[in-house]
Parts: C-alpha cells; sequence; structure tokens
C-alpha cells in the first residue's frame, strides 16, 4: 500500500469469532456499540499504533484477532479524530461494509503479542 493510499485507511481490530459471526447483510457493529454500551466504532491509524493497541488491551486474550482496513472515504458515518495526535479515529455509527477495503489476520508471539504485518 503506498503512503498516499495508507493516509486514507484506518484500521479495527476485532475478534475473528465475533466478525464472522455478524450478519454479512448488515452494516458492522462491534460488541459495545451492538451492546448500547457505545456510540462509536474505535479505530488506528498506522500498523504499529495497531499493534500497540493490540497489546496494550487483549495479550491476555487467546483468540484469534483480524484487522478490518477501512477506506476512511467511504464511511458512511461520521469519522471523527478526538485524539490531539489525530491517531484513533471514531466512526459513529454502523460501519458499511463496502468500506471495508481488506480483512487482514493479526500474527502474535508466542506470548500473545500482537505484531505489526508485512
Amino acid at each position: 500500500m503506498s503512503q498516499q493510499r495508507q493516509n486514507g485507511y484506518t484500521f479495527h481490530l476485532v475478534p475473528r469469532e465475533y466478525f464472522e459471526a455478524q450478519p454479512a447483510a448488515e452494516d458492522y457493529q462491534p460488541e459495545p456499540m451492538r451492546a448500547g454500551r457505545e456510540n462509536f466504532i474505535h479505530t488506528t491509524e498506522g500498523a504499529q499504533n495497531l499493534a500497540d493497541t493490540g497489546n496494550r488491551y487483549y495479550t491476555a486474550d487467546p483468540g484469534e484477532f483480524i484487522v478490518l482496513v477501512i477506506d476512511k472515504g467511504l464511511v458512511t458515518a461520521p469519522v471523527i479524530y478526538e485524539d490531539p495526535n489525530r491517531i484513533f479515529p471514531h466512526i459513529y455509527g454502523p460501519l458499511n461494509r463496502d468500506a471495508i477495503f481488506e480483512i487482514r489476520e493479526v500474527p502474535r508471539d508466542e506470548n500473545g503479542r500482537f505484531l505489526v504485518w508485512d
């Protein structure tokens, strides 16, 4: 992915099992949104930042995680940066599936730490 193209994408880390259990004909909602605990989807700019986020919150979870590579230009809900470094945009609403550019597996080491993919 070129740097120019990469700047148009953001990443969402999700357990594979949860994502695959969602109805494919519906917009995607992470569990906290579906349960009514949050009204936005957490995303992260940059592969290293995504690995750091996974390591901060999910290292102890042995499940398989995937990354939704999201084309911000295709997202129909508002995408809002609320952190001063513009690393963690929030998507305020369900994610329309045609904005998902790619689904990638996330490599992890033997201790469950998330690694940056190639």
